[in-house]
């Protein structure tokens, strides 16, 4: 108990106050790291996703959205994860190479297989697209689908990304792992719907996004049913592409594989334009996204000339028509997660 003197009373009072304001910093920097989106800073993208969720959750708003309507899609490649220097899926391939050439003495002098086992990914890449199609189907077909989900799973256990010397699991978009976990615990089902495939997507996505596979949506090759040597059911990949879901082929996919229109979607490059375009021509509320790579520091920054994940009709239109930019540099207080 302080003594009623004046050189006590004033230790006092400043112990008083430097308790209050250590309590209350405290109670401000929990109540800021325990809100909604604490990856992103205030801006009005930011602002607008809070308030499209509290506007169609909230009973008695003249925009609530039953549950069962809150589809929410999301593109991966540039979307949820890194896609530079290439598709991830794509060094998954290049990695293939190496570790089946042992198999394959045939190829040691043939491109593009030669480059990638040497490490030459410039003559590897200039072979062509009809090449590099050989490159994924060796890699990708002619095995069960489970054996190809092994693999997968080795690989995201085991690679690096050449810059970031990371798994490439690791390069997942914390802020967007956020916005992943605040729609659905608002209730909204969350989707992947991207030019990926399928099978590549859904061995490692539960883990890193916590979306299960039957909530992913990707390009398919033809898989075909056989009975094993061992009497054993199994599935088969063959190198027949099924269907490609990029471009105009999103919303078919959505309409085949999820059956409701989405009322949120995010994308990052042209390939994702017709998916937004769809879920903004339904009725109520909707919400379109693009997050745009500005960020060369942290990561990377391209748009309207990138081979990659290529940003120009569909950045022109989301400013014609108001949907949401995340612009990477100013808006996101961190890229990655911290440890993964």
């Amino acid at each position: 108990m302080c003594r009623q003197t004046k050189e006590i009373s004033m230790r006092c009072s400043r112990r008083a106050v430097l308790a209050a304001i250590i309590v209350f910093g405290l109670s401000a920097n929990t109540f800021a790291q325990s809100g909604p989106l604490p990856s992103w800073n205030d801006s009005p993208v930011k602002t607008s996703i809070i308030d499209f969720v509290h506007r169609t959750t909230t009973q008695g708003s003249l925009d609530f959205v039953v549950p069962e309507q809150r589809i929410a899609v999301f593109d991966n490649d540039g979307t949820l994860w890194t896609e530079q220097p290439y598709y991830f899926q794509l060094a998954f391939a290049f990695d293939q190479i190496k570790t089946m050439a042992p198999k394959h003495p045939e190829w040691k002098n043939k491109q593009p297989f030669k480059g990638l086992i040497e490490d030459d990914l410039k003559s590897a890449l200039a072979t062509g697209q009809r090449e590099l199609e050989q490159v994924l189907a060796v890699t990708h077909a002619g095995m069960t689908t489970d054996e190809f989900a092994r693999s997968v799973i080795t690989w995201t256990q085991t690679a690096k990304h050449p810059r970031f010397q990371r798994p490439y699991t690791a390069l997942v978009y914390q802020p967007m792992l956020e916005l992943l976990s605040y729609l659905r615990a608002n209730g909204f089902k969350t989707f992947v719907v991207s030019g990926g495939g399928v099978e590549f997507m859904r061995p490692w996505m539960e883990k890193a996004y916590s979306i299960p596979p039957e909530q992913i949506v990707g390009s398919s090759g033809v898989v075909k049913f056989e009975v094993g040597k061992e009497g054993r059911p199994q599935l088969i990949k063959t190198a027949k592409i099924e269907f490609i879901d990029d471009g105009s082929g999103k919303p078919v996919g959505i309409n085949r594989f999820i059956g409701r229109k989405p009322i949120f979607a995010f994308g990052n490059s042209d390939g994702d334009l017709q998916m937004l375009q769809w879920t903004m021509a339904g009725e109520g509320p909707h919400f379109a996204g693009l997050v745009h790579h500005t960020d060369a520091e942290r990561e990377y920054a391209y748009d309207r000339q990138s081979r990659i994940g290529k940003l120009d009709k569909a950045l022109d239109e989301a400013a014609s028509k108001n949907w949401a930019v995340i612009d990477m540099k100013k808006d996101w207080t961190t890229i990655f997660p911290q440890t993964r």
